[in-house]
């Protein structure tokens, strides 16, 4: 399979999809305080002791969902802006193909399987 025209489109639609989903999981869990910046929310439930054990789990819990969610968005922003740039699905490690299977299955990736494997 090749990259034409309608598989860059599809990938484009798949990226911008995640891109929405990602926002509204950040707006759920966290306040953003930036452009593509957000901190985690930090729940009360009150003040008794077992109430502020749960307000530090549910918060570290958000602090960890958040630095995910951020990361992922920053992906998929960066895949994005390789799609307007002409320059999606090079791999930025070798400058090689990242293979269309690979873009199917993850179209935010940004090297390809060989790089890919050589940095774990």
């Amino acid at each position: 399979m090749k990259m034409d025209a309608k598989f860059i489109e599809e990938r484009k639609k798949a990226l911008e999809k995640r891109q929405s989903e990602i926002i509204q999981e950040l707006k759920t869990d966290a306040v953003q305080v930036a452009e593509n910046d957000y901190d985690a929310k930090f729940v009360d439930f009150g003040d008794k002791d077992d109430e502020n054990a749960a307000e530090v789990a549910t918060f570290e819990k958000n602090l960890s969902l958040e630095k995910t969610l951020e990361l992922s968005l920053y992906n998929v922003n960066k895949a994005l802006k390789k799609i307007e740039q002409g320059s999606y699905g090079i791999c930025e490690k070798c400058q090689g193909a990242i293979a269309p299977k690979r873009l199917e299955a993850f179209p935010s990736a940004t090297s390809c399987m060989s790089c890919k494997k050589k940095a774990l």
